[in-house]
Protein backbone atom coordinates (compact mmCIF):
# COMPACT_ATOMS: atom_id res chain seq x y z
CA UNK A 1 0.00 0.00 0.00
CA UNK A 2 2.72 2.40 0.96
CA UNK A 3 4.76 1.83 -2.47
CA UNK A 4 1.58 2.41 -4.17
CA UNK A 5 1.30 5.40 -2.39
CA UNK A 6 4.60 6.50 -3.42
CA UNK A 7 4.65 5.35 -6.89
CA UNK A 8 1.17 7.67 -7.27
CA UNK A 9 3.07 11.15 -5.48
CA UNK A 10 5.85 10.60 -7.96
CA UNK A 11 3.66 9.95 -10.85
CA UNK A 12 2.00 13.02 -9.61
CA UNK A 13 5.06 15.20 -9.34
CA UNK A 14 6.39 14.30 -12.65
CA UNK A 15 3.47 15.47 -14.08
CA UNK A 16 3.78 18.97 -12.69
CA UNK A 17 7.11 19.02 -13.13
CA UNK A 18 6.03 18.70 -17.08
CA UNK A 19 3.12 21.08 -16.99
CA UNK A 20 5.41 23.76 -15.32
CA UNK A 21 7.62 22.88 -17.98
CA UNK A 22 5.02 23.31 -20.60
CA UNK A 23 3.86 26.35 -19.74
CA UNK A 24 7.15 28.01 -19.96
CA UNK A 25 8.56 26.66 -22.72
CA UNK A 26 4.92 28.26 -24.16
CA UNK A 27 6.02 31.59 -22.90
CA UNK A 28 9.84 31.28 -24.46
CA UNK A 29 8.36 29.80 -27.68
CA UNK A 30 6.10 33.18 -27.78
CA UNK A 31 9.30 35.24 -26.66
CA UNK A 32 11.59 34.06 -29.23
CA UNK A 33 8.74 34.26 -32.21
CA UNK A 34 8.17 37.34 -34.37
CA UNK A 35 4.10 37.43 -33.90
CA UNK A 36 4.63 40.85 -32.95
CA UNK A 37 0.53 41.01 -32.25
CA UNK A 38 0.32 38.10 -30.00
CA UNK A 39 2.92 38.69 -27.60
CA UNK A 40 1.30 42.15 -27.76
CA UNK A 41 -1.82 40.64 -26.67
CA UNK A 42 0.08 38.21 -24.18
CA UNK A 43 1.79 41.58 -22.29
CA UNK A 44 -1.09 42.93 -21.98
CA UNK A 45 -2.67 39.88 -20.19
CA UNK A 46 -0.41 39.72 -17.71
CA UNK A 47 0.16 43.00 -16.48
CA UNK A 48 -3.60 42.66 -15.93
CA UNK A 49 -2.65 39.62 -14.08
CA UNK A 50 -0.34 41.39 -12.38
CA UNK A 51 2.63 39.07 -13.41
CA UNK A 52 4.58 42.54 -14.31
CA UNK A 53 8.09 40.64 -14.62
CA UNK A 54 6.79 38.44 -17.56
CA UNK A 55 4.86 41.69 -19.13
CA UNK A 56 8.25 43.26 -18.56
CA UNK A 57 10.21 40.73 -20.60
CA UNK A 58 7.80 41.01 -23.95
CA UNK A 59 7.40 44.84 -23.48
CA UNK A 60 10.90 45.11 -23.69
CA UNK A 61 11.10 43.56 -27.28
CA UNK A 62 7.57 45.20 -28.55
CA UNK A 63 9.21 48.79 -27.71
CA UNK A 64 11.44 49.28 -30.65
CA UNK A 65 9.37 47.04 -33.57
CA UNK A 66 6.08 49.20 -32.48
CA UNK A 67 7.76 52.78 -32.61
CA UNK A 68 5.91 54.93 -34.98
CA UNK A 69 3.00 52.80 -34.95
CA UNK A 70 -0.53 53.36 -33.96
CA UNK A 71 -0.08 50.97 -30.94
CA UNK A 72 3.06 52.45 -29.83
CA UNK A 73 1.35 55.44 -27.54
CA UNK A 74 -0.62 52.20 -25.59
CA UNK A 75 2.71 50.16 -25.45
CA UNK A 76 4.54 52.61 -24.05
CA UNK A 77 1.93 53.72 -21.00
CA UNK A 78 2.21 50.33 -20.27
CA UNK A 79 6.18 49.60 -20.66
CA UNK A 80 6.67 52.65 -18.08
CA UNK A 81 3.84 51.79 -15.81
CA UNK A 82 5.09 48.31 -15.81
CA UNK A 83 8.94 49.40 -14.57
CA UNK A 84 6.89 51.12 -11.85
CA UNK A 85 4.89 48.26 -10.32
CA UNK A 86 8.22 46.10 -10.13
CA UNK A 87 9.51 49.37 -8.15
CA UNK A 88 12.17 49.88 -10.73
CA UNK A 89 11.83 54.14 -10.18
CA UNK A 90 15.03 54.84 -11.73
CA UNK A 91 13.79 52.95 -15.23
CA UNK A 92 10.04 54.51 -14.32
CA UNK A 93 10.81 57.68 -14.01
CA UNK A 94 12.67 57.67 -17.22
CA UNK A 95 10.19 56.44 -19.25
CA UNK A 96 7.33 58.30 -18.08
CA UNK A 97 9.03 60.99 -18.60
CA UNK A 98 9.65 59.92 -22.40
CA UNK A 99 6.52 59.30 -22.21
CA UNK A 100 5.23 62.94 -21.45
CA UNK A 101 8.07 64.22 -24.26
CA UNK A 102 7.26 62.04 -26.97
CA UNK A 103 3.31 61.79 -26.61
CA UNK A 104 2.89 65.81 -25.18
CA UNK A 105 -0.79 66.21 -26.93
CA UNK A 106 -1.82 62.66 -25.40
CA UNK A 107 -4.05 62.31 -22.55
CA UNK A 108 -1.99 60.62 -20.45
CA UNK A 109 1.01 63.36 -21.02
CA UNK A 110 -0.09 64.98 -17.71
CA UNK A 111 -0.20 62.20 -15.96
CA UNK A 112 3.16 60.97 -16.96
CA UNK A 113 5.12 63.91 -16.22
CA UNK A 114 3.34 63.81 -12.70
CA UNK A 115 4.37 59.68 -12.14
CA UNK A 116 7.96 60.80 -13.35
CA UNK A 117 8.26 63.87 -10.53
CA UNK A 118 6.65 61.16 -8.48
CA UNK A 119 9.44 58.17 -9.01
CA UNK A 120 11.90 60.91 -8.05
CA UNK A 121 10.05 60.88 -4.89
CA UNK A 122 10.00 57.52 -4.15
CA UNK A 123 13.26 57.55 -4.39
CA UNK A 124 13.93 60.11 -2.33
CA UNK A 125 16.14 58.01 0.78
CA UNK A 126 16.31 58.63 4.61
CA UNK A 127 17.69 62.26 5.45
CA UNK A 128 20.57 61.02 6.56
CA UNK A 129 21.60 60.14 3.00
CA UNK A 130 22.58 61.88 0.03
CA UNK A 131 19.37 64.22 -1.14
CA UNK A 132 20.41 64.75 -4.60
CA UNK A 133 17.22 62.50 -5.44
CA UNK A 134 15.41 64.70 -3.02
CA UNK A 135 16.56 68.14 -4.95
CA UNK A 136 15.38 66.98 -8.43
CA UNK A 137 11.90 65.33 -6.92
CA UNK A 138 11.32 68.91 -5.68
CA UNK A 139 12.49 70.41 -9.12
CA UNK A 140 10.37 67.91 -11.03
CA UNK A 141 7.41 68.29 -8.90
CA UNK A 142 7.69 72.26 -9.00
CA UNK A 143 7.87 71.49 -13.49
CA UNK A 144 4.77 69.86 -13.07
CA UNK A 145 2.85 72.82 -11.35
CA UNK A 146 4.64 75.36 -13.73
CA UNK A 147 3.19 73.35 -16.51
CA UNK A 148 0.06 72.05 -15.34
CA UNK A 149 -0.85 75.14 -13.00
CA UNK A 150 -4.68 73.98 -13.26
CA UNK A 151 -4.19 69.91 -12.68
CA UNK A 152 -6.44 68.21 -10.01
CA UNK A 153 -2.64 66.71 -9.29
CA UNK A 154 -1.17 70.24 -8.22
CA UNK A 155 -2.27 70.46 -4.69
CA UNK A 156 -0.87 66.78 -3.73
CA UNK A 157 2.66 67.92 -6.06
CA UNK A 158 2.57 70.54 -4.05
CA UNK A 159 2.36 68.47 -0.50
CA UNK A 160 5.16 66.07 -2.08
CA UNK A 161 7.32 69.17 -2.17
CA UNK A 162 6.46 70.43 1.56
CA UNK A 163 7.83 66.80 2.69
CA UNK A 164 10.50 66.99 0.74
CA UNK A 165 11.91 70.07 2.41
CA UNK A 166 10.51 68.67 5.60
CA UNK A 167 13.39 66.26 4.83
CA UNK A 168 16.05 68.55 3.72
CA UNK A 169 14.94 70.68 6.55
CA UNK A 170 15.74 67.43 9.48
CA UNK A 171 19.05 66.85 7.25
CA UNK A 172 20.46 70.63 7.74
CA UNK A 173 19.55 70.57 11.33
CA UNK A 174 21.27 67.16 11.96
CA UNK A 175 24.21 68.19 10.32
CA UNK A 176 24.71 71.14 12.55
CA UNK A 177 24.07 69.43 15.94
CA UNK A 178 26.40 66.94 14.24
CA UNK A 179 29.40 69.41 14.41
CA UNK A 180 28.46 70.62 17.74
CA UNK A 181 28.50 66.67 19.52
CA UNK A 182 32.00 66.57 17.27
CA UNK A 183 33.54 69.66 18.98
CA UNK A 184 34.16 71.94 15.62
CA UNK A 185 31.46 74.79 17.43
CA UNK A 186 32.92 77.10 14.59
CA UNK A 187 31.50 75.19 11.92
CA UNK A 188 28.66 74.77 14.16
CA UNK A 189 27.94 77.80 14.86
CA UNK A 190 28.12 78.87 10.66
CA UNK A 191 25.47 75.35 10.21
CA UNK A 192 22.93 76.43 12.63
CA UNK A 193 23.22 79.97 10.76
CA UNK A 194 23.12 78.89 7.64
CA UNK A 195 20.07 76.39 8.37
CA UNK A 196 17.98 79.06 10.16
CA UNK A 197 18.47 81.33 6.74
CA UNK A 198 17.59 78.86 4.53
CA UNK A 199 14.58 77.49 6.42
CA UNK A 200 13.32 80.22 8.42
CA UNK A 201 9.79 78.98 9.40
CA UNK A 202 11.39 75.42 10.43
CA UNK A 203 9.86 74.04 13.78
CA UNK A 204 13.89 73.50 14.68
CA UNK A 205 14.48 77.21 15.31
CA UNK A 206 14.42 77.78 19.03
CA UNK A 207 16.63 74.82 19.54
CA UNK A 208 18.92 76.06 17.38
CA UNK A 209 19.39 79.65 17.67
CA UNK A 210 20.13 77.98 22.06
CA UNK A 211 22.26 75.49 20.65
CA UNK A 212 24.06 78.67 18.31
CA UNK A 213 24.46 80.39 21.79
CA UNK A 214 25.68 77.46 23.47
CA UNK A 215 28.24 76.75 20.35
CA UNK A 216 29.19 79.95 20.13
CA UNK A 217 30.34 80.13 23.82
CA UNK A 218 32.22 77.23 23.56
CA UNK A 219 34.02 78.27 20.90
CA UNK A 220 35.00 81.34 22.65
CA UNK A 221 35.89 79.14 25.22
CA UNK A 222 38.58 77.11 23.31
CA UNK A 223 40.07 79.49 21.41
CA UNK A 224 43.06 81.81 22.22
CA UNK A 225 42.99 84.70 24.21
CA UNK A 226 43.31 87.06 22.20
CA UNK A 227 40.08 86.90 20.46
CA UNK A 228 38.05 85.84 22.94
CA UNK A 229 36.71 89.15 24.26
CA UNK A 230 35.03 89.35 20.52
CA UNK A 231 33.52 85.72 20.60
CA UNK A 232 32.41 85.59 24.16
CA UNK A 233 30.65 89.54 23.20
CA UNK A 234 28.95 87.68 20.76
CA UNK A 235 27.81 84.84 22.63
CA UNK A 236 26.25 88.05 24.69
CA UNK A 237 24.59 89.65 22.16
CA UNK A 238 23.11 86.08 20.74
CA UNK A 239 21.91 85.57 24.59
CA UNK A 240 20.25 88.73 25.22
CA UNK A 241 18.47 88.18 21.28
CA UNK A 242 17.04 84.92 22.07
CA UNK A 243 15.88 86.37 25.63
CA UNK A 244 14.04 89.05 24.15
CA UNK A 245 12.60 86.90 21.59
CA UNK A 246 11.55 83.95 23.60
CA UNK A 247 11.05 85.48 27.17
CA UNK A 248 9.27 81.94 28.21
CA UNK A 249 11.58 79.70 26.70
CA UNK A 250 12.24 76.23 28.09
CA UNK A 251 16.10 76.66 27.41
CA UNK A 252 15.88 80.41 29.62
CA UNK A 253 18.04 79.40 32.26
CA UNK A 254 20.29 77.75 30.02
CA UNK A 255 20.94 80.77 28.48
CA UNK A 256 21.15 83.22 30.96
CA UNK A 257 23.72 80.39 32.92
CA UNK A 258 26.04 80.95 29.28
CA UNK A 259 25.51 84.64 29.39
CA UNK A 260 26.66 84.85 32.49
CA UNK A 261 30.11 82.35 31.96
CA UNK A 262 30.67 84.40 28.63
CA UNK A 263 30.89 87.53 31.17
CA UNK A 264 33.21 85.94 33.39
CA UNK A 265 35.31 84.33 30.10
CA UNK A 266 35.66 88.49 29.44
CA UNK A 267 36.90 89.32 32.76
CA UNK A 268 38.96 86.48 32.37
CA UNK A 269 40.75 86.95 29.28
CA UNK A 270 41.43 90.71 29.98
CA UNK A 271 43.01 89.28 32.96
CA UNK A 272 45.64 86.69 30.97
CA UNK A 273 46.50 89.35 28.59
CA UNK A 274 47.54 91.91 30.72
CA UNK A 275 49.81 89.54 32.22
CA UNK A 276 50.48 88.89 28.80
CA UNK A 277 51.45 92.29 28.02
CA UNK A 278 53.99 92.20 31.01
CA UNK A 279 55.03 88.32 30.46
CA UNK A 280 56.76 87.17 26.98
CA UNK A 281 56.28 83.88 28.00
CA UNK A 282 52.76 83.68 28.94
CA UNK A 283 52.08 86.02 25.37
CA UNK A 284 54.25 83.13 23.58
CA UNK A 285 51.82 80.44 25.54
CA UNK A 286 48.71 82.45 24.23
CA UNK A 287 49.84 82.83 20.79
CA UNK A 288 49.89 79.19 19.82
CA UNK A 289 46.04 78.81 21.16
CA UNK A 290 43.78 78.70 18.31
CA UNK A 291 40.94 76.57 16.96
CA UNK A 292 40.25 78.17 13.99
CA UNK A 293 38.39 75.79 11.34
CA UNK A 294 37.51 75.75 7.34
CA UNK A 295 33.74 76.90 7.08
CA UNK A 296 31.07 74.64 6.55
CA UNK A 297 28.85 75.61 3.38
CA UNK A 298 25.08 76.56 3.18
CA UNK A 299 23.22 73.51 2.04
CA UNK A 300 21.35 75.77 -0.61
CA UNK A 301 22.55 78.14 -3.07
CA UNK A 302 25.19 77.61 -5.78
CA UNK A 303 27.65 76.46 -3.46
CA UNK A 304 29.22 73.33 -4.98
CA UNK A 305 30.47 72.02 -1.09
CA UNK A 306 27.75 69.74 1.02
CA UNK A 307 28.12 69.53 4.08
CA UNK A 308 29.01 65.69 5.07
CA UNK A 309 26.54 63.21 4.99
Amino acid sequence: MFKKQQSLLAGLLIALIFALGACKSKFEKLKASNDNAKKYKEAIRLYNKKDYSKALELFDGLVQRYRGQEQAEDLYYYYAYTNYKLRDYTSARYHFKTFADTYPSSTRAEECRFMSAYCYYLDSPIFSLDQENTQKAIEALQLFINLYPKSERVAEAGKLIQNLRDKLEQKSYANAKLYLTIGDYQAAVIAFGNSLRDYPDTKYAEEMEFLTIKAQYLYAQKSAEYVQEDRYTQAIVDADQFTEKHPKSTYTNQVADLRKDSDRGIIQTKKILAEAALDSKVAKKIAKKDTVKSQPPSEKGNDNQKIPN
